[in-house]
């Protein structure tokens, strides 16, 4: 039986085989946990020099409304690292997703299981308890950037039709598909990759889009906290991706329906 076969390319066996070869080390999933909250920091100081130039009197908080069109820069250097990643261990970027013909009702099925049961509650109930920690109230007043956003109608167009398809999918792909499974494998101990991965995905969205705020960044930081744990405990047991992006492609859908004005 091929090790590389969709199903079993993302198998402890099979990465256990390619560290024993010397294909798979530390380097990628260290870099990819912390690859996403550093290229969205770079994509939006970009936005932000791009107001500068302009003459915006509040470039930085201008490029904050763009993160669901910027936020593709960060998919296409993810999606580039993960290719340079896989191809080293001789596996294809489509082997992180576990894809299979034969469960995919199945997936399709559990996706929006997740969405419509574990989006709401856990995120819902973060974000509570976030507001309570850090701002002292249920219904903080928080700065604009996130919320209330204004965009031209391509943007728009490109924010509610385009971004969160690709968006979703790397982001699952690059925590969950490679980081995930690889560092189970390099620490032998689940907990610790769990909390290595779940911390590094709560991070990220500390910086899309990126505020000086320090009350700010750690509400966002703890609404995701939960979230970003919990699924990878369900994915270590699935092994399979598309379940989570298709509760994934459901939850940014309606962030981008809630957050533009």
């Amino acid at each position: 039986m091929r090790l590389n076969t969709p199903q079993l390319a993302n198998s402890q066996e099979a990465l256990r085989h390619r560290l024993s070869e010397g294909r798979l080390g530390w380097a990628g999933p260290v870099l990819m946990v912390l690859a996403r909250s550093v290229l969205a920091l770079a994509a939006h100081g970009l936005v932000t020099v791009v107001f500068f130039v302009q003459r915006h009197p509040s470039p930085g908080t201008a490029a904050a409304a763009w993160w669901t069109v910027y936020g593709t820069l960060v998919d296409i250097g993810c999606l580039a690292l993960l290719f340079r990643f896989t191809r080293r261990e001789g596996i294809r970027l489509r082997d992180l997703v576990g894809f299979s013909r034969n469960t995919l009702i199945t997936d399709v099925l559990l996706g929006v299981g997740l969405f419509v049961v574990l989006f709401p509650v856990i995120v819902a109930g973060g974000s509570l308890v976030a507001s309570l920690l850090v701002y002292g109230t249920s219904r903080p007043d928080l700065p604009p950037g996130v919320f209330g956003r204004s965009l031209p109608r391509w943007g728009v167009l490109y924010s509610r039709l385009i971004w969160w398809v690709i968006w979703s999918f790397t982001e699952e792909m690059t925590y969950q598909g490679y980081a995930l499974p690889r560092l189970q494998v390099l620490t032998g101990r689940t907990w610790l990759a769990i909390l290595l991965v779940g911390s590094g995905w709560a991070l990220q969205h500390c910086f899309l889009p990126f505020a000086v705020d320090e009350r700010q960044l750690l509400f966002r930081f703890l609404i995701f906290l939960p979230l970003v744990i919990v699924m990878p405990i369900l994915y270590l047991r699935l092994r399979r991706l598309l379940p989570f992006v298709i509760a994934h492609w459901g939850m940014d859908f309606l962030l981008t329906l809630m957050t533009i004005a």
